[in-house]
């Protein structure tokens, strides 16, 4: 597997031999002195080029880069959002993985797009500026990622919103509908959980750390006992199991937002999470024959 070192050698020197590119800067976690550097790290690379069109059409010129195991082209999926729409001659990516385990993510972008956007990311990093034209920027920082403070109107949102779609999951887990339990525990009901104890990680430190995508580095913050609860909110496809980990889910939660609560100043509405966990617990000792709720 091809090292730090030696990749950006490689990447320097593709830079200084294409006549088109004008400059190379980094962004994503090889910026960020807070993230561990390990085997899978990728590298995000953007080319600042004269013109983006040629790199385009030019089917060869990634395979400088080595021997491409698998890709990706982002900016050719079909699966666009609503109202979007991608601008290739502003910017335009390739996701590549090597054989020898390397990734490297790289993105061409106009000169025009690249000086007007790259204060967007405060991860970033210049390794190459062939004429000068890129303008100054400060030091590679994760702060842009920094947990916020959040308003008390935010931490009541946030319990709201987990407490109202436990609603939904005692509906699901009683009609055993465990795809949708999964997503709806997964994709919403988790996400609050994950809000709460970002701004649990946030008091603790000030409002310093970034707790990373999907709350992965929540585990630096919480004590053993609570992060070894957050995990066991995970569950698999038995009902039984997820009831387990809603129930997990549900201390865990009303644990961390009483202590924002406190910590914060906040009123935290407990009629509200006791009247929702009744409803969701009383869901479970329901027949499946049952045909009234209460």
């Amino acid at each position: 597997m091809r090292g730090e070192r030696e990749m950006y050698q490689m990447i320097l020197d593709i830079a200084k031999e294409t006549e088109q590119v004008l400059a190379v800067y980094m962004n994503g976690s090889r910026t960020n002195e807070n993230v561990p550097g390990d085997i899978f790290q990728d590298y995000d690379i953007v080319f600042v080029v004269k013109e983006t069109q040629p790199f385009i059409e030019d089917k060869n010129w990634i395979h400088r880069f080595g021997n491409i195991l698998y890709m990706q082209y982002p900016d050719e999926s079909p699966f666009e959002f609503p109202g979007e729409s991608v601008d290739k001659e502003s910017h335009y990516g390739w996701l590549m993985q090597f054989d020898d385990g390397v990734r490297v993510d790289l993105m061409v972008q106009s000169a025009g797009y690249a000086k007007e956007h790259i204060h967007d990311d405060k991860l970033c990093r210049i390794l190459l500026d062939k004429e000068g034209i890129m303008p100054d920027i400060p030091k590679s920082t994760d702060m842009d990622y920094h947990v916020k403070k959040p308003t008390e109107a935010e931490f009541a949102a946030c319990c709201n919103e987990f407490w109202w779609c436990s609603n939904n999951l005692a509906k699901g887990l009683w009609r055993e509908e465990m795809p949708y339990v999964q997503d709806m525990t997964n994709f919403v009901v988790r996400k609050e959980l994950e809000r709460m104890l970002s701004w649990i990680a946030g008091i603790r430190t000030g409002f310093t750390v970034s707790v990373g995508k999907s709350a992965k580095y929540l585990y630096r913050w919480l004590n053993r006992e609570e992060y070894q609860s957050y995990l066991d909110t995970y569950f698999g496809g038995s009902v039984q199991d997820a009831w387990r980990g809603i129930r997990v889910m549900c201390d865990l939660f009303d644990k961390a937002a009483g202590e924002t609560a406190e910590k914060l100043g906040f009123s935290y509405n407990r009629k509200e999470a006791e009247a929702a966990r009744e409803f969701l617990f009383h869901a479970r000792e329901l027949p499946r024959d049952a045909k009234e709720v209460y």
